[in-house]
């Protein structure tokens, strides 16, 4: 069944070393699954791997993490073609669409070509819920910060817009995030912006942020807003621990 409204699960996390794979699922990739609500049979995860070029490698460990969690997973390929006849009929299909870490500024690129940005749209509309980490979290946004273009951080603001924000990844954990944000929100760049700690996902029904979830205590996202003085305010939510999957 899908989603009783569209859904969106916006991360920096989602993964954990595996015990006999190289990784395994964390909370937040099984938060993602339960908002589907499945019931009765295995939940059907599709695998984006389109930022970092859907290797051959990654799509296999994804796949071995699905098999370990329970999950019904396939993986959508882009490269060098899509591997399936009907992109959008195949997305509707799914229960959870996650989508990798990577490139941003590529992935939304590409995904133009095949147009992905309009088939999530109804996809979302449909009730499958989109989820990511990373790249997989900036690109519902109108935007972020990324490092897509060289070693310096730069903005991007292309992105999907499905939220009416844009998003801050790996906010704790990569020194030149949080200060480029405050920047890009102070000039005007970036709009409101949502942030996450490695660890933590934000939930949005429809366009509305309902709850901060982490898979690490002491995790904490964030909102980062412009005054009307142009000064920036950076408002920290606390995330529900998820319990280990």
């Amino acid at each position: 069944m899908p989603a009783s409204q569209p859904t969106i699960v916006a991360t920096s996390g989602g993964y954990r070393p595996g015990y006999r794979t190289r990784l395994e699922f964390d909370a937040l990739v099984h938060h993602a699954v339960d908002r589907a609500g499945v019931s009765g049979r295995s939940p059907r995860l599709t695998y984006l791997g389109t930022a970092g070029g859907d290797q051959d490698w990654r799509i296999a460990a994804m796949s071995e993490a699905g098999r370990v969690a329970g999950f019904e997973l396939t993986a959508l390929r882009l490269f060098t073609m899509p591997n399936v006849q009907d992109v959008e009929a195949h997305l509707l299909e799914q229960d959870v669409i996650w989508v990798d870490g990577g490139s941003v500024a590529n992935l939304l690129a590409v995904w133009r070509v095949h147009d992905l940005d309009e088939i999530f749209a109804r996809v979302w509309q449909a009730g499958v819920v989109l989820a990511g980490v990373s790249a997989g979290s900036i690109c519902w946004f109108t935007g972020g910060t990324t490092d897509s273009f060289g070693p310096e951080l730069r903005p991007v603001t292309n992105g999907l817009g499905l939220l009416p924000y844009a998003n801050g990844v790996h906010y704790d954990s990569e020194e030149r995030r949080r200060p480029l944000v405050h920047a890009l929100v102070g000039e005007g760049t970036l709009g409101e912006t949502h942030c996450t700690d490695d660890g933590v996902g934000l939930v949005y029904e429809g366009t509305s942020l309902v709850e901060a979830v982490t898979e690490r205590a002491g995790k904490g996202a964030y909102r980062v807003l412009r005054g009307p003085d142009a000064q920036v305010s950076e408002e920290r939510i606390e995330p529900r621990v998820l319990a280990s999957s």
